[in-house]
């Protein structure tokens, strides 16, 4: 049986056609895989369904009749349920404050006895959580778990999700898909939107693939490979495996001893941290979101100060040594987003020549500049004039990645640097740091995302409540291993 059929769905913002034409089946009980690159109509086609916005032409079905969802009440009561990549939580609320909300029609509202629901509902899904934590206290990860707990609370049959893996442990990732598979399995309808080729191929029964707001194919994904979806993504050949060369370890250019650091609450977010990083070495952190991977990376950047320990850089033959740093969040802490791409090109260095002459920038010079940086880094845009919040997040990264890698930095500190990126820019962003690494830089890369933590790195830490609880040779650990450590395990000297 046919659960959700769209027809012809077309969606413009003025010139710009989001979703064009689209014609795409989902059968009751599925769970049917969305791929596309960042700007592929991904985002827009799953609003439409949710509410959030109508299209300008085209039917939606749902179980074979039309229906108008005209705004996400009509989808929640039609029993559609989306969890959004950038969360839709109040900061101020606690968790079941967030996941009742707008569900209770009394003025006595019983907490007490809603805090024993959640928390029961949490425990049957395996995504623990204390029902009574405000959303602005907890880390990234724990809100994806609530957004995922808001709809599953809303017992909808039309689950829209995400990218909902990427804060998760590997182990979490097995538990999730398993409850996707028992909801799959009771009747429910899933739309799995994700980047992980591998996940997406390892439970989906159908996938369809979008680029630049048109359905390429839909295939099944007995009959399908990692390669020939990246090739649909992108339109072009991709290659998925990294090739790394060998590099000579160089002099230690980053030490950092019984480093401990607070948060913004006065709580200890970095505890009695040390290691060592050498020329041409990528040392990967791997762990959940919300371990104290930020304020590590931001101490490291100098933006935060050190409650106990120190960090020091080998200035020694290098008295110009430059740290280039990718922050967590790209919009907030990485770009101005009302500045133009040639202008965020310049943050670092706009005091400096060429760029600024008897204290006026040079406005052709700058331009020429991100002239270069976007053809360098493929960059994909009009004019190096349009403002950086009307890009893609994955063009939006790569202006981060071409800033902080221009001026040919020694130490690099890469935190989530393929958060949100489809295959074609996260293939870029990869091309561009083992190329640093082979030019001898030392780089800390910093995800969640644990596949590519063990492609990209030399040696891998795994941090957990803020500690290095193992230092691992990336060619002979496991990913078993790792999610063990990733969710507490023991602790073994680290040498």
């Amino acid at each position: 049986m046919i659960y959700l059929q769209l027809e012809n769905i077309t969606k413009s913002f003025g010139s710009f056609v989001a979703n064009d034409n689209i014609n795409l089946t989902i059968e009751a009980g599925k769970i049917h895989g969305i791929l596309g690159e960042n700007g592929a109509g991904k985002t827009t086609l799953m609003n439409i369904i949710s509410g959030v916005y109508q299209p300008d032409s085209g039917q939606i079905y749902l179980e074979e009749k039309p229906v108008n969802i005209t705004s996400p009440k009509i989808a929640i009561k039609l029993g559609i349920g989306m969890i959004y990549q950038h969360f839709m939580l109040v900061p101020s609320l606690t968790v079941t404050e967030n996941i009742i909300l707008g569900t209770e029609k009394t003025w006595r509202l019983n907490l007490r006895h809603k805090h024993q629901e959640i928390a029961a509902l949490s425990q049957q899904y395996q995504l623990e959580i204390n029902p009574s934590s405000k959303i602005q206290d907890l880390p990234v990860g724990i809100q994806q778990r609530v957004e995922i707990l808001k709809v599953l609370y809303r017992q909808a049959k039309l689950l829209i999700l995400d990218e909902p893996t990427a804060v998760l442990t590997p182990q979490e990732v097995t538990s999730l898909i398993t409850i996707l598979l028992q909801l799959a399995n009771n009747g429910n309808t899933i739309v799995f939107i994700s980047h992980k080729l591998s996940e997406i191929m390892s439970f989906c029964d159908d996938i369809t693939v979008l680029r630049r707001g048109k359905v390429v194919k839909t295939v099944n994904t007995k009959n399908t490979t990692n390669q020939e979806l990246a090739e649909l993504m992108v339109g072009r050949e991709v290659v998925l495996n990294l090739q790394k060369s060998s590099v000579s370890l160089g002099k230690r250019l980053l030490s950092v001893e019984n480093l401990q650091v607070v948060d913004e609450r006065g709580i200890n977010a970095v505890n009695n941290i040390s290691f060592e990083l050498r020329e041409g070495e990528i040392l990967g952190v791997a762990g959940v979101d919300g371990n104290g991977q930020r304020e590590l990376a931001d101490t490291i950047a100098g933006l935060r100060n050190i409650k106990h320990g120190k960090v020091e850089y080998n200035f020694e033959n290098n008295q110009t040594f430059k740290v280039g740093y990718i922050p967590e969040d790209r919009q907030k802490m990485g770009l101005v987003l009302q500045f133009d791409i040639g202008e965020n090109l310049i943050l670092k260095v706009f005091k400096n020549l060429p760029f600024v002459r008897n204290f006026l920038l040079q406005k052709q010079v700058i331009k020429d500049h991100a002239k270069s940086a976007i053809l360098a880094f493929d960059v994909r845009t009009k004019s190096e004039n349009i403002k950086v919040s009307n890009l893609s997040g994955g063009n939006q990264q790569k202006v981060v990645l071409a800033r902080e890698l221009a001026g040919e930095p020694s130490l690099i500190i890469a935190m989530q640097p393929t958060r949100g990126l489809d295959v074609g820019a996260t293939e870029v962003v990869h091309k561009k740091l083992l190329r640093e690494r082979e030019r001898g830089v030392a780089i800390l890369y910093i995800s969640t995302e644990l596949e590519e933590i063990m492609a990209m790195s030399d040696r891998i830490a795994v941090i957990y409540q803020g500690e290095f609880l193992d230092i691992l040779d990336a060619q002979t650990v496991t990913i078993e291993e790792i999610g063990l450590l990733m969710a507490g395990s023991k602790r073994r000297d680290i040498k």
